[in-house]
């Protein structure tokens, strides 16, 4: 590609994904371009409701169209496929002054871009031999592996009851409504057992746990930060297919970025 047709493509892309459209200064102003970024403002509202059902529920039809084009030019797209595209929701929702009034919506993007996450990811099997660590090397030197799109959303929101309510109608609207009047706080984990996407509430204890060692923090770590039963809690994290595996700290991060979001 030379350099000519180079700056002509950056060019017409910085066109379509500023803010505004380019005034009749600009050799990209007419309605060749308005038809391009219309059909990129349309691509991104689908997209964004696929991922974020729930959200579009909460703000209405038109409420989140206007969104989804505004994060389309403030957070464009790096990648061809738009299902990796709108993990910048949460944060730029909570940065728009006129959504203050819904101060648990990021919230809500936040465990909708888990689930979407954890239904993209890839399977795995436990790797039953990595569990020998626990005998070989003290907690301060070991770090557990998750399912891949494992996550922990921890609100002060009831978002699990929002995302049941409207996705499976249980609770029922009245009853996530009164959770949410009341400040009733959930802290929920996402993750794929076997071929199967699991959503599940944590408690108080827990929830910190699981947090701390999804971002790479050790055994001991975790343990520090909230003691629980480690034991136990290993035992069902392996029979539930959370915990797939045991690494020492000097082995790769075992987990990957942004699988906790506080």
């Amino acid at each position: 590609m030379n350099a000519r047709l180079a700056r002509q493509q950056r060019g017409l892309l910085d066109a379509l994904l500023r803010a505004r459209p380019p005034g009749p200064q600009s050799r990209w102003h007419g309605p060749g371009l308005g038809a391009y970024r219309a059909n990129a403002h349309a691509h991104a509202e689908r997209a964004l409701i696929d991922t974020y059902p729930v959200v579009a529920a909460l703000l209405g039809e038109d409420t989140f169209a206007t969104l989804a084009r505004a994060l389309w030019h403030h957070h464009p797209p790096t990648r061809g496929d738009l299902g990796e595209w709108g993990g910048a929701l949460a944060g730029f929702m909570a940065h728009q002054p006129g959504l203050a009034h819904l101060p648990y919506l990021p919230d809500v993007a936040r465990l909708e871009w888990a689930l979407h996450g954890a239904t993209r990811a890839d399977g795995t099997s436990p790797d039953a031999a990595s569990f020998a660590w626990l005998e070989r090397e003290p907690p301060e030197r070991l770090c557990l592996r998750f399912a891949p799109g494992t996550a922990v959303v921890l609100s002060r929101w009831p978002v699990l009851s929002l995302l049941d309510a409207h996705l499976h109608g249980e609770p029922d609207l009245a009853t996530a409504a009164r959770r949410l009047r009341d400040g009733v706080a959930e802290n929920v984990r996402v993750w794929r057992q076997g071929q199967a996407v699991r959503l599940t509430p944590l408690d108080h204890a827990i929830a910190p746990f699981e947090a701390a060692l999804l971002v790479g923090r050790t055994l001991a770590q975790a343990l520090d930060a909230a003691p629980i039963d480690a034991l136990g809690w290993l035992r069902e994290a392996v029979r539930s297919g959370l915990c797939v595996g045991v690494a020492p700290v000097s082995d790769p991060r075992p987990n990957t970025p942004d699988g906790a979001h506080p």
